[in-house]
């Protein structure tokens, strides 16, 4: 059963940048809502955020969490 669903020009245009070749238009969205997408996956939703000062921050933070418990998890 397919469904039909509005998307602004700009959803559209995201949607697309992100999807691989040979992928559905529902191909991408289950990828990106079905699992923990990928850190970058996420951000190609999201352009804008890439030249704000405070995600430059969030992202920073994030991996320095990542490293510290990865380390953590070595020892």
């Amino acid at each position: 059963m397919t469904k039909t669903i509005s998307l602004s020009d700009s959803a559209y245009e995201l949607l697309k940048k992100i999807k691989r070749e040979n992928e559905s238009f529902s191909d991408v969205i289950k990828r990106l809502v079905g699992k923990k997408g990928k850190l970058m996956e996420v951000l190609d939703l999201y352009p804008e955020l890439s030249e704000v000062k405070e995600y430059e921050e969030s992202v920073a933070g994030m991996r320095k969490e990542i490293d510290r418990r990865l380390e953590h998890e070595m020892y």
